[in-house]
């Protein structure tokens, strides 16, 4: 259930960033943003570790800053593995990737923060 949500949440934070960021679109129907939503959990629960853990200095260096980039890499990655499965999905440059992310993360702990807690 818990995974489920996460998609949900995912899914709808994808969904405002194609509405808010020029550059950030979504060509196909809903139910395939749901799985544009799992491609970016999974990049984000196995790629981005590495990513952080390759660029750990960066990260020092920038005082925690690199991590935004980090998730602008991670949504590229999301785009072209989405273009790629046919999804519709599609990111335009880096400059489209780095707000694109922003608005995912804000989108996404927002709704984190309203979902009731289960304890």
């Amino acid at each position: 259930m818990r995974l489920l949500l996460r998609i949900l949440i995912n899914a709808a934070a994808l969904w405002v960033a194609t509405r808010i960021v020029p550059g950030v679109t979504h060509t196909g129907p809903w139910y395939t943003l749901l799985v544009v939503a799992l491609v970016f959990g999974l990049l984000n629960a196995f790629v981005r570790p590495i990513l952080k853990l390759l660029t750990c200095p960066l990260i020092v260096l920038t005082l925690g800053l690199f991590t935004f980039v980090i998730n602008a890499i991670v949504l590229w990655l999301t785009s072209a593995l989405s273009e790629s499965l046919r999804l519709g999905f599609h990111v335009r440059g880096f400059v489209a990737a780095f707000l694109g992310a922003l608005v995912v993360t804000v989108v996404s702990l927002l709704l984190t923060v309203l979902m009731p807690d289960r304890r």
